[in-house]
């Protein structure tokens, strides 16, 4: 095994967009804390055997980040488990398509509970203990075109990932001074589970999703997973020292900002 890297901790790492991070950033050289809820315990423990067999140390921490309880226990479980912390991917996160007239107190309390309040317990532990360290470090969370630009049907998640990139930005200024950046990927479509629930509540085929939001990008495709995370490992890495308060458009060309 060659000399780790540090230590990261994906959120939502059972499956989609954590699980690409967690092995890319296992391939990258990081020894790799996995999280997910209890319900996707099995998915997580494949996850983690995909990271150990890129030679790197895993371990599984089951935990719902809606809970700052829960989020500070995980944060020191990871850390007893590997040796520290030296970035936090705060993937983690939920998506329903309802019209807002059709969304209730509970969705939106749903929504925002583990996507924003999430994000900012995974952000505020994640720095306590970087800060603790003195090593500096790297924050990363997950936006979305839709908070940069709302769409119909999807007004309580957008307001989720509007309020990450405050958060991003607040963030950035508060831990800046430590050596820690923090920034935000930015995906349109992305083809992971989620992407069947949006699927689902479109009442169309299956295809004719992809079909229509691949028209809408300059590229012509959809992304997939691994196309996030590769924009995490840059993030991650030392070479991205001078990015920080950042929520970066990964859509193939569906918006410019």
């Amino acid at each position: 095994m060659t000399v780790s890297k540090g230590v990261a901790l994906i959120t939502g790492a059972s499956q989609g967009i954590g699980r690409a991070i967690a092995i890319g950033l296992a391939t990258d050289g990081f020894d790799i804390a996995l999280n997910d809820i209890p319900a996707r315990e099995a998915m997580l423990k494949r996850a983690a055997e995909e990271v150990a067999s890129r030679g790197r140390r895993a371990h599984c921490v089951i935990a719902d980040v809606s809970s700052e309880k829960q989020v500070e226990t995980m944060v020191s479980d990871a850390v007893h488990a590997l040796g520290g912390l030296d970035v936090m991917v705060a993937n983690a996160g939920v998506s329903m398509m309802r019209s807002l007239l059709d969304t209730t107190g509970e969705d939106l309390d749903r929504i925002l509970g583990v996507n924003l309040r999430g994000t900012f317990f995974c952000y505020k532990y994640a720095a306590m203990q970087m800060i603790a360290q003195g090593r500096g470090g790297r924050i990363i969370g997950a936006c979305s075109g839709t908070g940069k630009q709302g769409q119909a049907s999807l007004s309580a998640y957008s307001a989720s990932k509007f309020g990450i990139r405050a958060i991003t930005q607040c963030a950035a200024l508060e831990f800046g001074g430590y050596g820690i950046t923090v920034n935000a990927y930015a995906p349109g479509p992305v083809k992971t589970p989620m992407w069947d629930d949006l699927e689902a509540g479109m009442g169309g085929p299956p295809g004719t999703l992809e079909e229509q939001l691949a028209k809408g990008a300059a590229v012509g495709y959809v992304g997939l997973p691994a196309d996030i995370a590769a924009l995490v490992s840059f993030l991650a890495s030392k070479e991205s020292h001078l990015i920080t308060g950042q929520s970066i458009s990964i859509d193939g060309g569906r918006f410019f900002d």
